[in-house]
């Protein structure tokens, strides 16, 4: 992956940035527009990021791979008439096991997060199915002035969240403990057969206006609150959004590689009128 990859395709718009202190980007995303394709919607947009684990071998094959396969597999499932919820698990096992067959000749098996989505449009109506494993994240981001609160749509796979569920900590002393960002579950050779926990799926519906955003925590280590991401992409427009994510993260020190994916709602095509 390049240093820094963005792109806009109107129905979502990508950024990718290798950060200030790691030496590449072992991040990948990956993102794709169904028009005309899955029945009863106007269009889905399909959406996959993830985090290479430094600490195991070729990290940024490990998701470059496991986002590939799962907007694909999302994607061909989505255009056989099959539901999101089966969809987007169809593209996670797609994904779990694309790291598998990453080749390396030795050394820890190559392992990344994942977190992918569905955004649905159905007329004034959207609906957002996520799915993770690890700690990259979902977050629906409604427009500030509106009543309805912004929020985190996914559950971490991490020590901190562990902690948290126990009861043990609240966040903002789990996530100081030297091991938040542990992962107790992320795809990988080394990882279970089905890595992934019994509540990685969520649906929602909204009307907007709004936007998902997915992102690696290279950017919400900086600013993990829902409302405050929601005031940072206020009045933007989702490709100048990124980019102003992306400079938050590096003006914060850029301590790891950076990945934000931007859908709004609602979302009007760019296809020309017949």
């Amino acid at each position: 992956m390049a240093d820094r990859f963005d792109t806009d395709l109107g129905a979502v718009a990508v950024l990718t940035d290798r950060g200030i202190v790691h030496a590449r980007n072992e991040d990948a995303v990956a993102a794709g527009v169904l028009e005309g394709v899955v029945p009863e919607t106007d269009a889905s947009v399909v959406i996959a990021v993830s985090d290479g684990v430094s600490t195991s071998s070729r990290p940024q094959v490990a998701s470059g791979a496991a986002v590939r396969a799962g907007v694909g597999a999302t994607a061909a499932a989505l255009a056989a008439g099959q539901p999101a919820t089966e969809a987007i698990m169809a593209g996670l096992a797609a994904a779990v096991r694309a790291v598998r067959d990453v080749d390396v000749p030795d050394g820890p098996a190559p392992s990344c997060t994942y977190v992918s989505a569905i955004v649905a449009h159905h007329g004034a109506e959207t609906e957002i199915t996520v799915a993770n494993v690890g700690d990259s994240r979902a977050y629906w981001l409604p427009t500030p002035q509106r009543d309805e609160q912004a929020q985190r749509l996914t559950v971490d796979d991490s020590w901190a969240q562990a902690l948290v569920d126990a009861g043990a900590m609240d966040e903002r002393a789990a996530m100081a403990d030297p091991r938040a960002h542990t992962l107790i579950r992320w795809l990988g050779a080394d990882s279970p057969p089905k890595p992934w926990a019994d509540n990685c799926v969520r649906t929602v519906r909204v009307s907007g206006p709004g936007v998902l955003l997915l992102c690696s925590d290279g950017l919400w280590n900086y600013s993990p609150a829902p409302a405050t991401l929601a005031d940072q992409v206020a009045a933007k427009a989702p490709a100048e959004a990124a980019r102003a994510l992306a400079e938050f993260a590096l003006r914060c020190g850029g301590g790891d590689n950076i990945t934000v994916a931007l859908a709004p709602v609602p979302w009007e095509s760019r296809s020309p009128v017949p």
